[in-house]
Order: C-alpha cells, then sequence, then structure tokens
C-alpha cells in the first residue's frame, strides 16, 4: 500500500514539474512580456517602432502603396525609390493615376516598370 502511494505522489510530481516527454515548453506571447515590463515610454516607442517596421515589411512583401498618402519614408521602402524620388512623388501630389509618375517626369520609365505593381493612386 505504501509503494503505491509513493508511486501516486512520484507521478503526480513528475506530471506537475512538467518533466514528461510529451509535454513541450510554451513561449510567452509577445503581448505578456511587453505587460511584464513597467516602463510606459518604453512600451510607446517599442510599439512605433513595430508599426513602422510593420509598414516596411508590408510594402516589401507585396503590398500596394498609396503615392497620394503615403509618407516620405513609406515611399522609401518601395526597392528603387529613394530620397529624391520619394520627394519628388510627395510634392508632385495629387495624382489621378499612377501612371502620371512617369508621364509628369517624376521618375525614370525604367524606375516606373519595376514598382507599377507595388503603388496605386487613391482618390
Amino acid at each position: 500500500m505504501g509503494l503505491l502511494r509513493l508511486l501516486a505522489a512520484l507521478l503526480t510530481l513528475t506530471f506537475l514539474s512538467g518533466t514528461l516527454p510529451a509535454q513541450t515548453a510554451k513561449k510567452a506571447p509577445p503581448k505578456a512580456a511587453e505587460k511584464a515590463s513597467g516602463n510606459a515610454a518604453e512600451k510607446a516607442s517599442g510599439k512605433a517602432a513595430e508599426k513602422a517596421s510593420g509598414k516596411a515589411a508590408d510594402a516589401k512583401a507585396g503590398a500596394v502603396v498609396d503615392i497620394n498618402r503615403a509618407a516620405a519614408a513609406e515611399l522609401k521602402t518601395i526597392p528603387g525609390i529613394g530620397d529624391a524620388y520619394a520627394t519628388a512623388i510627395i510634392k508632385g501630389r495629387p495624382y489621378a493615376n499612377k501612371t502620371q509618375l512617369k508621364t509628369r517626369g517624376i521618375i525614370p520609365d525604367a524606375v516606373y516598370e519595376k514598382i507599377k505593381d507595388q503603388i496605386i493612386a487613391k482618390q
């Protein structure tokens, strides 16, 4: 009888300690880690950086960028668009359609051909 109790206790401890082979460790979700951090300014700057990097990742992943509304930083995420082209695109707003980038001489035809599937001109 004592041996059964001992075996039951060992199995219970093994189960509760999480050392059974069938169990896997779970990672805490990023938001839980964020809540653990007590610095509000750090959280705010982290969210802003996350949002900015999210926009950059979206543009690189095939998302369409609106040339009538995008900020310079977002325009520069498009391959082939740097500071000068981003500034020229912003100065030339509004655009009725995206082809006006090349018809107005904002960007060269070769650059337009590379980016035409990544941009749109919403009204």
